[in-house]
């Protein structure tokens, strides 16, 4: 089975580039970010002709998530329980496994899709609301972790883990995305058991899945690796493969960022 995340930075703008993403790429799950339309427009239909079903969680102009699924999603839930936020950021569902316990009872996967704040700059009241939204992100996680043991927390994260997620370490260190408060809580996540699926594979260096559109950005590889994929443990030993695909970021009118895709037997 595949699963993928992405942030398509409008998916009014990007619905063509979607669909046809699916079609040459046919995974079980996407999770898509940045929306960036409210449910009413959402076009449930044209994922419907292309053989998928879809829930969403959207909001006028900013933000918005949504699940693109072979099956259809159970238990949703959106946003964080425990946590007051009135942005559209997580959208949770269920999915059944390709295969199933060993008892015969069916087997499913719990996808977190998430679009994890900016932060705008370290001491703004922004980079305040991101470090409350991680921590509470972790609290209910810790919990649902408990609930459903096969997870998987993919979206853009805006956050790196190191300096090898950076084109520019050193120019960008302490920057938003860079700083020691964001990659503590990320590392915060990683503590309750998940695992970066993209290095749990060898990778070719400077791999990134974001590139400003500027100052040919992406032409010059000048990236960061802020869109991750983190699979629990009881996942982790499923995964056969994690990699980025750079192929739409080369459409007209693409993205800023690229897709990641996991593989798991």
């Amino acid at each position: 089975m595949k699963f993928a995340t992405w942030n398509v930075n409008s998916l009014t703008v990007r619905l063509p580039q979607v669909l046809d993403w699916l079609a040459a790429n046919p995974v079980d799950v996407l999770a898509l970010q940045e929306l960036k339309l409210t449910d009413d427009k959402f076009p449930h239909a044209a994922f419907q002709a292309a053989g998928y079903e879809s829930v969403c969680f959207g909001q006028k102009t900013y933000n918005g998530v949504a699940l693109i699924s072979r099956a259809p999603a159970q238990d949703i839930v959106r946003n964080i329980p425990g946590f007051s936020d009135d942005m559209a950021r997580v959208i949770s569902a269920s999915f059944p496994l390709a295969t199933s316990a060993a008892d015969g009872a069916p087997s499913s996967v719990r996808i977190v899709g998430a679009y994890f704040p900016n932060g705008q700059e370290p001491g703004s009241d922004k980079f305040e609301y991101k470090l409350a939204w991680l921590q509470g992100l972790r609290a209910w996680l810790r919990t649902e972790l408990v609930t459903h043991p096969k997870l998987i927390l993919m979206g853009d994260y805006n956050i790196t883990f190191d300096d090898a997620d950076v084109w520019d370490p050193e120019g960008m260190r302490d920057q938003i995305h860079c700083t020691d408060e964001e990659r503590y809580e990320l590392g915060a996540l990683i503590a309750l058991g998940l695992a970066d699926a993209h290095r749990l594979f060898p990778q070719a260096p400077k791999s990134y899945s974001w590139w400003d559109y500027r100052d040919f950005g992406f032409k010059r590889n000048r990236g960061m690796r802020i869109d991750h994929i983190l699979l629990s443990q009881a996942l982790k030993p499923l995964a056969k493969a994690c990699w980025i695909d750079k192929t739409p970021r080369k459409n007209e009118r693409p993205s800023d960022h690229a897709p990641v895709i996991v593989e798991l037997a």
